[in-house]
């Protein structure tokens, strides 16, 4: 008999077992079944019906461009029912219009904007878009990411937009060249991929730019951080600290930057240096660079580390960085130690301690020999405070830690939160529920504040009762 078998075969003449302790069930698991994508675009009834539209399209925009080419854009779009109309007596094999409505939606969005993504990006509650393919279309709307009902016809509609985006930029997307980092005219940043190396169709992400950005009072009115905080980093940032901000993608690092280089006095001379200029500085003496990709041929590039060299030869008081990703970080720290205070810059990490490891990591990806605790020293002596802020599960942006970096102990950089967020739980709607509390510790440069007339009341670092 197999080992198996023995194993379940029953022995009448055995002892009778003891009853076993009823066994506690782990709660069964929910697999979420998907839902039916439910989508409000007008669909069309047939393939026929689609190359109708997709004709009917084609010969209007040609008879604008030869007929109506010197005419005023809002003018020709007044009169799209008209030109339609028009286009229908010229041409015998065209008997009628399938979907007017939709096809003048459609020629108004390609003539004043962006094709189908146009109206979401005139949305001021949008503030992502995300074109996954020609028929999949998500947007980002309180901090919730949600498929929308827009939709391009095919690939080619989706190309078409980005040549419309890429070409005024002087830049190109093609199989030769198929990734490409662009702005749109109200610099809302641009990254789009396209096939071979996308999959699904060619692929557009947009981060939307906020005309009007935000300010401290709406950081604190989001829930971000509290007034206590927001009296503390404005102490820092009048004090001249060191400060970097740290977080994942889509964090709200880039928002938190502008609201701390809002804390600037007028009067200092400020550099700033971007991927993609997004910070929205009011200050009357700024000096704004935006880095360049490489050429066709693959030359020209001008990068972060090069305009971070170049910005210490410009007489900055205050040098911002938009981000922090490779060996900028060493030309960075050593401006920091060198007489450039109060020096802002963001980058990406999980927490304020893997900050510090990427910074590590980055600063030898300048290619430079240095042993890891002279690293650290550098770190130690530049950094003053780290701020971590992170995209909580329900979309919410929080303020997380806000970190002292206290200096060395041996071999490690000690860290020492100030500030923390304390999650209590999550209600029944999925909104996590927690506060932004001081941690009782008072940093070590609070005396140097004290000395620049920066006065801040002890009661802000003791935590209040809820």
């Amino acid at each position: 008999m197999s080992l198996l078998a023995k194993l379940q075969s029953k022995n009448p003449t055995s002892e009778a077992a003891p009853p076993a302790a009823p066994e506690e069930k782990l709660p069964e698991l929910e697999v979420p079944k998907p839902k039916p994508q439910s989508k409000k675009a007008i669909t069309l009834d047939s393939k026929d019906e689609m190359k109708e539209m997709k004709e009917m399209k084609e010969l209007a925009l040609n008879y604008i461009l030869k007929e109506r080419k010197s005419d005023d854009i809002d003018a020709i779009v007044d009169d799209l029912e008209a030109i339609l109309k028009e286009i229908v007596q010229e041409n015998e094999h065209i008997t009628h219009i399938p979907n007017m409505a939709k096809l003048i939606e459609d020629l108004t969005n390609d003539l004043t904007g962006y094709g189908p993504i146009n109206p979401l990006l005139l949305d001021e509650n949008v503030t992502e878009v995300m074109v996954n393919g020609p028929k999949s279309v998500y947007a980002e709307i309180g901090g919730r990411i949600q498929l929308t009902d827009v939709t391009f016809r095919d690939n080619d509609h989706v190309m078409a937009v980005l040549e419309k985006i890429t070409a005024p930029l002087g830049r190109r997307i093609d199989e030769s060249s198929p990734m490409v980092d662009a702005r749109l005219k109200d610099g809302s940043r641009v990254n789009a991929i396209i096939p071979p190396l996308a999959l699904g169709g060619p692929t557009i992400t947009i981060r939307k730019f906020s005309k009007d950005p935000f300010t401290i009072h709406d950081l604190i009115r989001f829930g971000t951080l509290t007034e206590e905080m927001a009296a503390f980093i404005q102490a820092c940032v009048k004090a001249k600290l060191n400060i970097f901000v740290s977080g994942g993608t889509g964090s709200g690092k880039t928002t938190t930057l502008n609201v701390l280089s809002s804390f600037i006095a007028n009067d200092d001379r400020i550099v700033t240096i971007e991927d993609a200029a997004e910070l929205q500085l009011g200050q009357e003496h700024v000096v704004s660079l935006e880095s360049r990709p490489p050429n066709i041929e693959g030359e020209g590039a001008v990068t972060i580390r090069d305009l971070v060299r170049n910005s210490l030869r410009m007489r900055p008081d205050r040098i911002v960085i938009g981000e922090v990703r490779s060996g900028e970080a060493l030309d960075m720290l050593q401006a920091m130690n060198t007489g450039h205070d109060g020096s802002l810059a963001t980058g990406h990490s999980n927490s304020p301690r893997d900050m510090i490891s990427r910074l590590e990591t980055m600063v030898l990806m300048a290619g430079m020999e240095l042993p890891i605790k002279a690293i650290r020293k550098q770190i130690a002596g530049a950094l003053d405070v780290i701020i971590q802020q992170s995209r909580l599960k329900d979309g919410s942006r929080r303020i997380t830690n806000i970190t002292e970096v206290q200096g060395m102990e041996g071999d490690v950089i000690v860290l020492q939160d100030i500030f923390v967020f304390r999650q209590s739980g999550v209600d029944e709607n999925g909104k996590i529920i927690g506060r932004l509390v001081p941690t009782g510790v008072r940093p070590h440069f609070y005396e140097r504040m004290e000395y620049e007339g920066i006065y801040l009341p002890p009661s802000i670092f003791t935590e209040k009762e809820a």
